[in-house]
């Protein structure tokens, strides 16, 4: 056998999870990208209690906040946090698929090895897809929240009850936020929503999972129907929709918390401090008192748990699904360009694999 044999045996045939996940971070940032705006704006309406002053339901469509942002902050406003974001889509997706994939490979394998030499594994079913996504998901949030919560934060500073601040608060830049939460709040600020977080891996464990156990019922029926077992692009698309969908409309109560908590907003305080909120001052100026005071912040925050039940008293049911019209139009459209351009991001991927595997060989 040749050394160019041997070289060529050698080449990756398929991606390892290190591939895998870099394919879904690219992607990810990719269709983020696309649709940032509208994680502006849905970023917004969420942080925003529908019960807040000079509110009214006509503001908190996407359209109107879209509106509002481009006469007030110009088309900049449309990208606030935009490198944080993406940041936190890469970190987070790369995590989340590169611990999906691993956790998922080393599952078949194990599958596998009980199975008679040369048989395929069968379909993993919907309870072991959603276990592996919330597995997955959970150890990826740990080690990518700090991000999540600052991109958070850079969304909302220049938003309509944050304008008494702007002078003071000139600076949104990464490091700045970063600072601000750890003095308001110390390290652990940086956590903030950690436990929501970790209730919402489930939200990309359902989409997964969903999409995965479609897809294969698809290809079968396919297969069966003589008209190949390939997805097209449409098919992936629907099918990514549609089950973001249905994830996020299982899982937005938690969404929305998770936002408020992480900009303490409006209904994230504990009950003594409800109503007050930290970026306008509202509260110490009547008092004539002064934000100094509290160099810690408010006091002790409640959980997700406590917020929506706040928010059920006060503003109703309606509350826990406010913007998820606005969530849904952005999710859907991510996930399924998503789920369109991470088959084409891995065959790039694979194909950068193999270029450095090459070029490795001759040195």
């Amino acid at each position: 056998m040749s050394v160019q044999s041997k070289q060529a045996n050698n080449l990756p045939q398929q991606l390892t999870p290190l591939g895998y996940a870099l394919a879904g971070a690219l992607g990810a940032c990719f269709s983020n990208a696309i649709v940032y705006p509208l994680d502006v704006a849905k970023t917004r309406i969420q942080a925003t209690s529908s019960t807040a002053k000079g509110k009214r339901k006509d503001d908190m469509t996407m359209l109107s906040v879209l509106r509002d942002i481009l006469r007030e902050e110009g088309t900049m406003g449309w990208y606030s946090g935009f490198a944080a974001t993406m940041l936190n889509t890469f970190s987070t997706q790369y995590a989340y698929f590169f611990f999906y994939s691993f956790i998922r490979t080393a599952y078949t394998k194990r599958l596998t090895s009980k199975l008679p030499k040369g048989s395929k594994p069968p379909p993993l079913s919907t309870a072991a897809e959603l276990t592996l996504g919330a597995i997955a998901g959970a150890l990826s949030q740990i080690f990518t929240i700090p991000v999540s919560v600052i991109a958070t934060r850079q969304q909302i500073g220049n938003d309509g009850e944050a304008k008494e601040l702007q002078e003071i608060q000139d600076d949104n830049s990464f490091l700045n936020v970063a600072r601000e939460i750890i003095r308001e709040d110390g390290i652990t600020g940086l956590w903030r929503g950690l436990k929501p977080s970790m209730v919402l891996t489930v939200n990309p464990a359902i989409t997964y999972g969903m999409y995965e156990r479609l897809k294969s019922i698809l290809l079968l029926a396919r297969e069966k129907a003589g008209a190949g077992g390939k997805m097209t692009p449409w098919m992936s698309f629907m099918l990514g929709a549609f089950s973001k969908t249905l994830a996020t409309i299982v899982t937005y109560p938690y969404i929305m918390a998770k936002v408020r908590i992480q900009a303490r907003t409006s209904g994230s305080d504990s009950d003594e401090d409800m109503g007050r909120d930290d970026r306008t001052g509202d509260v110490e100026k009547r008092l004539g008192g002064s934000s100094q005071k509290h160099p810690r912040g408010r006091a002790k925050q409640s959980g997700a748990l406590a917020l929506l039940i706040r928010v059920l008293k006060t503003e109703g049911v309606v509350g826990w699904y406010q913007g998820m019209s606005a969530q849904i139009i952005k999710a859907v459209l991510s996930q399924a360009l998503l789920f369109v351009s991470k088959e084409q991001f891995e065959r790039w991927a694979l194909v950068v694999f193999v270029l450095s595997s090459k070029l490795r060989s001759r040195s």
